[in-house]
């Protein structure tokens, strides 16, 4: 259905093509559709463990909600969010599905999906499909490097309440 959903929409003038199928926008939408539940599930169950003693005395402070949201319970969520941030971004990364359905042409899909065009019907290169799934590594490594530390307080969160 998503499919055939996204050969009627069009756009002309956004796209290349006119239509939402085989476009970046056309990922992006699917990808924050799919992955938006998820984020705010982690995110709520994450907040609904602040303690409670801290938005009690930014209220009894004077402090409006927003306020409250914005200096007191963000900076708080930002190892769920980092957590979040580094599995997010290798799961769509990583993603081949959606990219096989939704994008035709070679010069729009993302690297992981064009990997699978170095192998061929009948012949197959294993060294350049080996290089090419190296380098098509080496992003998701950056990121979980650059955000491990954030990423295991993230996970770590909760484990030690007695």
């Amino acid at each position: 259905p998503l499919y055939r959903l996204y050969l009627l929409i069009d756009l002309p003038g956004i796209t290349t093509s006119g239509k939402l199928y085989d476009s970046a926008l056309g990922l992006v939408l699917i990808h924050i559709a799919f992955q938006s539940g998820f984020c705010a599930f982690v995110l709520s169950n994450y907040m609904r463990s602040l303690p409670h003693e801290l938005t009690e005395a930014a209220l009894v402070d004077g402090a409006s909600v927003w306020r409250l949201y914005w200096q007191i319970t963000l900076p708080l969520c930002k190892p769920a969010m980092a957590a979040l941030a580094t599995l997010l971004s290798i799961w769509i990364y990583n993603d081949f599905f959606w990219a096989i359905v939704l994008i035709s042409t070679g010069e729009n899909m993302p690297i992981t999906s064009a990997l699978n065009n170095l192998s061929g019907q009948y012949f197959t290169d294993p060294n350049l499909v080996a290089a090419g799934a190296l380098l098509t590594a080496i992003p998701t490594l950056i990121v979980y490097f650059t955000l491990q530390r954030q990423f295991v307080s993230g996970l770590t969160l909760g484990a030690n309440k007695g």
